[in-house]
């Protein structure tokens, strides 16, 4: 029996979202594909991620994965000499037009950029702010609660953890681990992106991981970027596609993979980090 799999796209940037989203969605519509988008609401403030730069592993990664050429110079400059564009907040009828095609639409972000770099040092009450924001711009745009969240970069941390618990989500998608858990921290069903992402380790490490697990009961999940997919990598991604279909892998929501889960069956665990291949900063895994 092959895998049920779910293709979890995230949408960090504005460029991601006018660009790179309308190929991804016309890509999987002609396929008859649904995937689970992951949206980031508030300012694209990626040009701070420069200040990153001094950081040995985030250079290495941006040279590695040409950002300067994946992004563009006004994605580059956004936060810092130009203003940060609003994303998802911006555009509430392309947040409806994903539910009407039948995708989900789950929360990523409000200011992605803040979480993924400076999420330690975040004060409680600015995690409650952000979530606020974001959950608020959702329910705006998509005129329904969210039923899941999936934290950027995959960085968590307790007291996030503890945030996020108030928000009424029916799940999580904030780790690299290897299989479904339940987070002993709060109690929330966690589906993690457990294939790794074509800008860490390429195309041929995507299509491996995908057919080394191609038979597992375990549900897959693929983490799939706008920005990257959607861009750049819009044949790479055509060809991840064409082996899932050969492989006969069933496509699913992440929302439906949820409905599918047994909580009672499911390992109760708490927060663990590490570094993965291809990323500059720890993940929870």
């Amino acid at each position: 029996m092959a895998a049920r799999l779910a293709l979890k796209v995230d949408i960090d940037t504005y460029q991601g979202f006018t660009s790179g989203l309308p190929n991804i969605v016309r890509t999987l519509g002609k396929r008859g594909l649904k995937a689970s988008f992951f949206i980031s609401f508030g300012p694209d403030r990626s040009g701070l991620a420069l200040v990153q730069l001094l950081r040995p592993r985030f250079l290495w990664k941006m040279l590695r994965t040409n950002a300067p050429g994946t992004y563009g110079l006004k994605t580059a400059l956004y936060g810092t000499l130009l203003k940060p564009p609003l994303i998802g907040t911006q555009f509430p009828g392309t947040v409806r037009q994903l539910k009407d095609l039948g995708h989900e639409v789950a929360c990523h972000a409000w200011d992605h950029r803040l979480w993924q770099d400076w999420l330690p040092f975040m004060s409680q009450g600015a995690l409650h702010a952000w979530f606020e924001k974001m959950v608020h711009a959702f329910e705006s745009a998509a005129g329904e609660k969210p039923l899941g969240f999936g934290a950027p970069g995959w960085r968590m941390d307790k007291r996030a953890l503890a945030e996020v618990a108030n928000w009424d989500f029916q799940y999580v998608s904030c780790t690299r681990a290897h299989q479904p858990f339940i987070w002993a921290e709060n109690g929330l069903l966690e589906i993690p992106s457990n294939l790794p992402c074509i800008e860490e380790v390429g195309l041929n490490g995507v299509l491996d991981a995908i057919k080394t697990n191609a038979d597992q009961t375990i549900p897959q999940v693929l983490p799939v970027h706008t920005e990257i997919e959607g861009r750049g990598c819009r044949r790479e991604f055509e060809q991840i596609l064409d082996t899932i279909d050969v492989l006969g892998c069933q496509v699913i929501k992440i929302s439906d993979m949820a409905r599918c889960l047994d909580p009672s069956h499911l390992e109760i665990r708490a927060l663990r980090e590490g570094f993965l291949p291809g990323r500059a900063f720890k993940c929870a895994v």
